[in-house]
């Protein structure tokens, strides 16, 4: 299983006490989270997760919500300057992945490292 996920998810880092790496959740899918050494691991880790969600859900007939139904839009547009979007494409090039991936796991990443040391 390759690609982004469809549902909307949320990467924060773990301590050390909680094992290191990173958690994946997805909040339109109550309970279903996933984690990995790195982002990109958590990332393939919690799209197996989603699709193993979704298939218990469908055997037990219960309903499966649409992707975003949780969130609001999850657009966001941001002019940047073209140095620093050519650094960003870079690193994504690099990384092999989309520079709209590359940005969400940064912010994630930032996000989650501000939640736990304020």
């Amino acid at each position: 299983m390759t690609g982004q996920p469809k549902y909307p998810f949320e990467i924060r880092s773990l301590s050390q006490d909680e094992g290191g790496g990173y958690l994946i959740s997805f909040p339109d899918l109550p309970g279903c989270i996933s984690d990995g050494e790195t982002i990109e691991d958590a990332i393939m880790n919690g799209i197996d997760a989603v699709h193993s969600w979704v298939e218990t859900a469908k055997e037990f007939n219960d309903p499966v919500p649409e992707p975003g139904s949780s969130q609001a839009s999850g657009r966001f547009v941001q002019r940047l300057p073209k140095s620093l979007h050519a650094r960003l494409s870079a690193r994504a090039k690099q990384e092999g992945v989309s520079m709209n991936a590359l940005v969400t796991s940064i912010i994630a990443e930032s996000l989650g490292r501000r939640e736990t040391h304020p």
